[in-house]
């Protein structure tokens, strides 16, 4: 229990190369995928995600019942729930999560994500929009820190995930994998609407963070530099820009629906 409770910290994880996966959803998908080490419930949500508790019991999964005051060491929420499976860290080398020949390859890039409820929620629209890879550039936040896992709902388990340090080194891998580099800057020459064919192949989107967008080495780097076009109510000038996972979600539906 004390040993769990330490995943909740970066340097916990980084050790013990595990991280806490809470919530019915989080908790449904590390089942599915077989990657429940060990599931935590308190009484309250024994009762409440009772079938939960039984696939983790046929599977072999150890199952602890818990009171609820040691539930609540295994999570940073305000309102937990009292589910919570440990599991093994989810990311991968870059090259594996890159490598294939899909030509409808989709990639979705946060370069130096500082707020882990916009990671998990891009993560999110990632897995719904058919993201092939989710790659965390530079030093932003852990996918697997338990806000940014607790956000994605469950999609953390559904698209391969890699993170790399140097941000340089990760936009020349995806230059590399054969895609085209799609960057979002308020300044884009390129309105979303108008991007047409040029989303019908291999591509990524480029997201910077929430405060400063993107580096401009990134923006340059890619092939095209996108706006989202706003249309505020009259009289009102539009915001100064969109939410990070607003924009990523927008992105990546317009890009779904030309491919569709």
């Amino acid at each position: 229990m004390v040993e769990a409770a330490k995943l909740l910290s970066p340097v916990g994880r980084r050790k013990a190369g595990e991280f806490l996966a809470e919530g019915p959803n989080n908790v449904q998908a590390a089942l599915a995928t077989g990657r429940a080490l060990e599931l935590f419930a308190s009484e309250a949500a024994s009762a409440e995600h009772g079938e939960l508790i039984d696939s983790a019991q046929r599977a072999g999964v150890p199952t602890r019942l818990v009171d609820e005051r040691a539930a609540r060491k295994l999570t940073d929420a305000v309102a937990p729930v009292g589910l919570a499976a440990r599991c093994p860290l989810l990311d991968r080398g870059l090259a594996e999560v890159l490598a294939g020949e899909d030509p409808e390859r989709l990639v979705v890039v946060l370069v130096e994500p500082r707020d882990p409820g916009n990671l998990g929620t891009v993560l999110r629209a990632a897995h719904a929009f058919g993201a092939s890879a989710f790659l965390v550039l530079g030093d932003g936040v852990d996918p697997h820190n338990p806000k940014a896992a607790r956000s994605s709902a469950g999609s953390l388990f559904a698209v391969p995930l890699a993170r790399e340090r140097d941000v340089a080194a990760g936009v020349a891998a995806l230059r590399t994998a054969g895609l085209r580099l799609f960057a979002t800057t308020a300044d884009g020459e390129l309105p979303l609407g108008r991007a047409g064919s040029e989303l019908s192949g291999p591509c990524a989107w480029l997201f910077g963070n929430e405060a400063h967008g993107l580096p401009e080495p990134v923006a340059r780097a890619a092939d095209h530099r996108v706006a989202v076009p706003m249309r505020p109510a009259a009289g009102f000038a539009p915001p100064e820009s969109l939410n990070l996972a607003v924009a990523a979600g927008i992105c990546l539906y317009e890009t779904a629906r030309l491919r569709s």
